[in-house]
């Protein structure tokens, strides 16, 4: 099975970037530019939204949090988004930065879509690390690169 890899050097301490990583505000922050829905506790699942969107565009349980380490598992979404895991790995690096590697994994195959989301991915990570670093963040629509309406 094909994943999504990406590996971000962060100019922030792991413990910051975590919060952006672990809480629904912090996602927001960096990633879908609008409140979420449920929670960020392990078990717990939580909905992203897009735009004016009245329904998740994907639903995520957490499946892991630990400081070096959030796991989630896509519930609802993209028909190949379901059942893939959406991993962030951070390593301190030096006395206060972090190393991100980003993992979506279990695509059943490699598509056209897959290839779009990876895209958006690494656009949605670089938001998280100049975010991180300086405070501005480029959630969507901003961080769209790959578009598919």
């Amino acid at each position: 099975m094909p994943d999504i890899l990406h590996r971000i050097s962060i100019d922030a301490p792991a413990k910051h970037v975590h919060e952006l990583v672990a809480s629904t505000d912090g996602i927001a922050r960096w990633w879908t530019g609008r409140p979420l829905d449920g929670g960020t506790e392990i078990g717990a699942a939580f909905g992203v939204y897009f735009a004016d969107a009245d329904k998740p565009a994907a639903v995520m349980q957490v499946m892991a949090d630990t400081p070096d380490e959030i796991t989630w598992r896509v519930e609802q979404g993209p028909d190949s988004w379901l059942d893939t895991l959406i991993t962030f790995t951070l390593r301190p690096h030096g006395e206060d930065g972090t190393t991100l590697l980003f993992t979506h994994a279990g695509w059943r195959e490699p598509s056209e879509f897959m290839s779009g989301c990876s895209t958006n991915w690494g656009s949605y990570l670089t938001s998280l690390k100049i975010g991180a670093e300086s405070g501005r963040f480029a959630p969507y629509p901003h961080g769209e690169i790959s578009r598919w309406s």
